[in-house]
């Protein structure tokens, strides 16, 4: 038996009709897709430039010239909005990325030596979570100042443990499968079988998770920004959107409304693409649908 089909359901035109007919997977992959089609267009086109500042047009309601209005400097919320999807993005696809390969390793690792090795990095792994992105991003930012890099460090730092626990975990479970005990018997090595064997069984349960901890990420940047750690002046983002807002809520409402909108579409969406991704790669919930 192959270890690949063990894992992961062949994405023929069979898989990508339950996917279409899944609420899940459906509506979260088009906000996904919107998300990144708006980080997109912002690299060859916004309505106006995000960084030039115009204080004649300050606190303009929505009209034909500006869709969303502009803020207290008078920037094009639309733009801002557009612009700040990168930002977004840029810190979920590196953070993730960062705990994605630093704790999938040290899973995998922990599963195929066992011992004190695998009791080293669970309990490395929980020291990790007594940090979350917040406080990790304050005494990094006490350190080295506020930006976008360390941001994404802490984010990234916060992740490994989460990844390295539940790799561990599926590994784990894969490793007492019977064709793994028949590789061993064959004489494979323990790096052998958990690139062949264990790594292509986990794939599914590891793409999952990834796009679940990127809407986290999301949310921690926005966090991070929000309070001035994250994202500096002149990027926009969404977080800092928030901040610069709140002095504004009875003048200008709005402008609270559409950044805050757009965090929680971005979060929906990758939400329900998580979970629609786990019904159509779980074998078990495959053959229910």
């Amino acid at each position: 038996m192959s270890a690949v089909a063990v894992a992961l359901p062949p994405a023929g035109p069979g898989f990508w009709r339950r996917a279409l007919r899944h609420p899940s997977f459906a509506i979260g992959a088009v906000l996904s897709v919107l998300l990144a089609a708006a980080a997109a267009l912002s690299y060859l086109w916004t309505p106006y430039s995000p960084y030039e500042v115009d204080m004649a047009s300050k606190l303009l309601a929505p009209s034909a010239s500006h869709w969303m209005g502009t803020d207290v400097y008078g920037r094009d919320v639309v733009s801002l909005l557009l612009v700040g999807a990168r930002a977004s993005i840029a810190v979920g696809v590196i953070a993730v990325g960062i705990g994605l390969v630093i704790g999938t390793a040290l899973g995998l690792l922990a599963a195929a030596r066992r011992g004190w090795v695998e009791e080293a990095i669970m309990r490395l792994s929980d020291f990790g979570f007594a940090f979350p992105a917040i406080l990790s991003a304050i005494m990094l930012t006490a350190v080295f100042g506020p930006g976008m890099v360390n941001a994404i460090v802490a984010i990234g730092i916060y992740n490994i443990p989460t990844f390295a626990r539940i790799t561990r975990a599926s590994a784990n479970a894969v490793w007492s499968r019977e064709f793994v005990l028949a590789a061993r018997a064959c004489g494979k090595g323990a790096l052998s079988i958990t690139i062949e064997h264990v790594l292509p069984n986990i794939v599914s349960v590891l793409v999952v998770q990834a796009t679940i901890r990127f809407a986290i990420a999301i949310l921690a940047e926005a966090a991070l920004s929000y309070l001035g750690l994250g994202t500096q002046p002149p990027q926009p983002s969404w977080g800092r959107m928030l901040s610069e807002a709140q002095t504004l809520m009875f003048q200008a409402p709005l402008l609270a409304v559409f950044p805050g909108v757009a965090i929680a579409l971005a979060v929906m969406g990758l939400n329900l693409l998580g979970d629609g991704l786990r019904d159509l790669l779980d074998p078990r919930l495959a053959r229910k649908r």
